[in-house]
């Protein structure tokens, strides 16, 4: 797909605007999102994600638009870790509901900045060996199936040596009264919890990014579909985190489908590399990738809520 520098400066600029939008005028306020105004939100962005993947249809053809759409469903379903990261650094560094979008804000930019590089330099290694894919086939397999049978303890942030090191070095306040990433007090600086607990989900998207990354390239490896497809989901990730952080603890089997996509995508990767390889005249396509992608996430919020029926109506938890 041949796109213009024209085209680059311009999304990019698109991207800058949406930014300013949503800080500037669309939660200036210091409150907490409602659940309503959370879920307009969210639609907007996936609207907006909708809108760009017509254009590129019309302007670009069916299969680049499938090969955007595909990698903005499958980033959008990775990306249901992160917003159970952000419950998580919230709940321990007691951040209020009307500040945390702050945080959020410079963690999806932060993001933005780390992701277009990651992709950058993934797809220039790819262009350069391809056996790579090979390498990134066996590693997604490997996480899916890994994360398919963690038994998921819950995780204190106080063993976290990531912030213990940050609690050394840095001179830390511990004052969430006022969303301030840095106080000043008596003449010296102190960072406060704000800003570790950004530090904490930059940190963390960069991990969450070695799993994504690798997954996205196995649909396509056109830089332009990658980046704009992981930039419009990550776009979403605020207005999708205060949409769901009352509901996401109920979607229990989230973590399954997100595992069973990872492994799929992967023996998909290695499937299409030894094809090329072997002159078969077999390949999993996006389209099947986006059928399988959505199934998975269906039964399992179809299932979670079942589940949860079920354990409401008989006052019990199965098993």
């Amino acid at each position: 797909m041949e796109v213009s520098i024209w085209v680059w400066i311009g999304f990019f600029l698109f991207v800058i605007a949406m930014l300013a939008l949503d800080l500037g005028v669309l939660n200036k306020k210091e409150e907490v999102p409602t659940f309503k105004k959370s879920l307009l939100q969210t639609a907007m962005w996936i609207v907006l994600a909708f809108i760009f993947a017509a254009g590129i249809w019309y302007f670009e053809g069916s299969g680049h638009a499938i090969d955007f759409v595909t990698g903005y469903l499958l980033e959008e379903s990775l990306s249901m870790d992160n917003l159970f990261i952000f419950i998580l650094v919230f709940g321990f560094f007691g951040i209020e509901a009307r500040y945390q979008h702050r945080v959020l804000f410079w963690g999806i930019f932060g993001a933005i900045v780390m992701r277009v590089l990651f992709i950058l330099g993934g797809a220039a290694l790819l262009h350069k060996f391809e056996w790579l894919m090979y390498l990134f086939g066996i590693f997604l397999v490997y996480t899916g199936i890994n994360m398919l049978f963690d038994k998921g303890k819950d995780k204190d942030l106080n063993d976290s040596k990531m912030i213990q090191g940050l609690r050394k070095i840095l001179p830390v306040k511990d004052d969430v009264s006022k969303p301030h990433f840095m106080v000043k007090e008596n003449g010296k600086w102190f960072v406060t919890p704000f800003l570790i607990a950004l530090i904490f989900i930059e940190f963390s998207d960069i991990l969450f990014a070695v799993d994504s990354i690798p997954a996205v390239l196995a649909v396509t490896q056109d830089t332009f579909i990658v980046v704009t497809s992981n930039i419009f989901a990550v776009l979403g990730l605020r207005s999708l985190f205060f949409a769901l952080s009352k509901l996401l603890p109920m979607f229990r089997y989230i973590k399954y489908a997100l595992a069973l996509i990872l492994a799929f995508i992967g023996a998909k990767m290695l499937i299409n590399e030894a094809g090329k390889m072997m002159d078969w005249q077999f390949e999993i396509t996006n389209i099947a990738s986006l059928i399988v992608i959505i199934s998975l996430l269906a039964i399992a919020i179809i299932a979670s809520i079942a589940r949860t029926r079920w354990e409401d109506a008989h006052g019990t938890q199965m098993k």
